[in-house]
């Protein structure tokens, strides 16, 4: 008698044991998942990262270039001049994608499949990512005709890293490690002074 009792007493102890320790490892197991959930869900700076960025160009003369971040690429705003936009015409035949079909990463908006890459009523201004399509390096310049040997006589931008030349549109010349042109990211005036980038009439990128 005294020896079922005592199997019964070892059975009821390893039932409490095996619910106290299935208990615990579940409240275990909800106090380690929450922080995991927390990190999966993106945080509002993260929002903020991928989110359209303004940019006030009215301080920007003829020839200057300012920049801007947007989902942490660096965006060049060029305001060309008359002669940097004479240069394009020259430039035409001597870039490898001059109508900017080649969609490597991403596509060129239709507004900016032209000659200048720009919006026709803004035409003077080049907005592109200036980050260059081989390896992400990011290009030098803009350099002056005959400023820059590896640009020679023609004027734009050079990559230090493997030696890509692009033109004052970001069109990657003829030959060069760089598989395409300089991305342009979707954009638009809210005014003739203020750009939004990353967004335009067909919504956000």
């Amino acid at each position: 008698m005294s020896d079922q009792q005592d199997v019964k007493n070892v059975d009821k102890g390893r039932r409490n044991w095996l619910i106290a320790t299935s208990v615990a490892g579940g409240v275990g197991g909800v106090a380690v998942a929450v922080p995991f959930v927390s990190t999966f869900a993106p945080s509002e700076k993260a929002k903020a990262a991928g989110a359209p960025v303004e940019a006030d160009v009215s301080g920007l003369k003829p020839g200057e270039m300012m920049t801007v971040e947007w989902r942490g690429k660096p965006v060049w705003i060029l305001r060309r001049t008359p002669e940097m936009l004479a240069s394009l015409k020259k430039t035409d035949a001597e870039v490898a994608d001059p109508g900017s079909d080649v969609p490597f990463t991403m596509k060129t908006p239709d507004y900016c499949k032209n000659e200048t890459r720009s919006r026709a009523e803004h035409k003077d201004l080049l907005v592109v990512v200036g980050i260059c399509s081989h390896l992400g390096c990011s290009p030098s310049g803009p350099f002056a005709s005959g400023a820059n040997p590896q640009l020679g006589a023609d004027p734009g931008f050079l990559c230090p890293c493997h030696g890509s030349t692009f033109d004052l549109a970001g069109r990657v010349f003829k030959n060069k490690p760089a598989p395409q042109n300089l991305d342009v990211p979707p954009y638009q005036f809210l005014t003739d002074t203020k750009i939004v980038i990353g967004k335009d009439e067909k919504g956000e990128a």
